[in-house]
């Protein structure tokens, strides 16, 4: 059965991207500067919100230990269109959990709760659970980011560790989680979905597996995620008929590090959005001296093109919000302002939170 699975898979997905004629692969890859240029352009020229929207040390009521919250996301519920959730982790010394807070104007956040905690002693995800990779009715980058039901259920790619005991003690696997109400989560498959002892696991992977995106496009699901092979990240890319079971593109990795670059030595956490004719990634890179939002462009998903300077640099915000580091992003369109609200991981002179920056001054 699983050799049969495997099969169909392969001619489901592998086939109709990797068979592309000559000339349509060409094209997808052919984006010279000037068309990145006014690609990046919409997501240039920040305004910068001083402080966490997410602090440090965010008091979740009964996990109080938690503290340096990491790796926002932004959805919706239908029929709330007026509320907002934010997923982040946060860590204890132990390991992550996953909590989800809510708002009514994107800026003050409150009700933080717990999403999706430790998994089983033993087994892949009992080191924290990192949901965030969300089942969209739309990704496109000014669509609300309202949950999708599929079988009746919400459904989450979550990033994960086996052990507790340290940060993010390798090596990383993911798995897929789903929800009733779309505020907590559990698994939907007690095996992971992605690991490093996979058959088809290449050795830019070969160390760590990080952080999954999910996007779907015309009843196929594809996983953008970051992994690791000893201290460099970067991002590839897997393909699902169902959500279950993934097979990994063969031509692995699709966004590579740039020697010298601004992602010479990361190029990690990926968010992918339909923008107009074309895909953006906001993903962050480690070069330079830092951690910066970086953005690639894609024709068709599979073959991306990322732009060689930062959209926002570390140490931008006046405050001395993300000095440090400003990295892993979620971004969200508000349409009754014309204004895009990013949030980041903005490490600096406040410690870890979640940051905010906007491309219009806020009210």
């Amino acid at each position: 059965m699983a050799i049969r699975h495997t099969l169909v898979l392969a001619s489901q997905l592998l086939v109709p991207v990797g068979a592309l004629p000559a000339a349509e692969v060409a094209g997808a890859m052919d984006i010279g500067r000037a068309t990145l240029d006014a690609w990046a352009a919409p997501y240039r020229g920040w305004y910068y919100h001083p402080d966490h929207v997410i602090p440090a040390k965010p008091n979740i009521p009964g996990y109080e230990v938690f503290h340096s919250p990491d790796a926002p996301c932004i959805y919706q519920l239908p029929g709330q269109p007026e509320t907002w959730y934010l997923s982040f982790i946060a860590f204890d010394g132990q390991g992550y959990n996953s909590f989800v807070a809510q708002s009514t104007d994107l800026v003050q956040w409150t009700q933080p709760r717990l999403a999706m905690g430790f998994g089983p002693p033993n087994e892949f995800d009992h080191g924290g659970c990192v949901i965030g990779a969300f089942l969209y009715e739309s990704y496109d980058v000014q669509a609300p980011r309202l949950l999708k039901q599929r079988d009746g259920k919400y459904w989450t790619l979550y990033g994960c560790y086996p052990r507790q005991g340290g940060y993010e003690l390798r090596p990383g696997y993911e798995g897929v989680a789903c929800s009733t109400d779309g505020l907590t989560w559990r698994r939907a498959k007690d095996t992971p979905i992605q690991s490093i002892q996979d058959p088809d696991c290449g050795m830019w992977e070969k160390d760590c597996i990080y952080q999954p995106w999910l996007v779907e496009e015309h009843g196929r699901f594809f996983n953008f995620y970051n992994a690791a092979n000893a201290g460099t990240e970067q991002t590839g890319l897997a393909f699902s008929t169902d959500l279950l079971n993934w097979m990994r593109y063969p031509a692995n990795p699709v966004i590579r590090n740039r020697e010298g670059g601004y992602d010479a030595q990361f190029a990690s956490d990926p968010k992918v959005f339909r923008d107009g004719d074309h895909w953006t990634m906001l993903y962050f890179g480690v070069g330079q001296g830092g951690a910066h939002i970086m953005a690639a462009f894609s024709r068709d998903l599979v073959h991306w093109t990322a732009h060689p300077e930062p959209l926002y640099k570390a140490g931008g915000n006046p405050s001395g919000l993300d000095s440090q580091y400003a990295h892993k992003i979620a971004l969200v369109y508000l349409p009754k302002s014309a204004t895009f609200y990013l949030y980041y991981c903005a490490c600096g002179s406040s410690g870890r939170g979640i940051g905010l920056i906007t491309s219009k001054p806020l009210p």
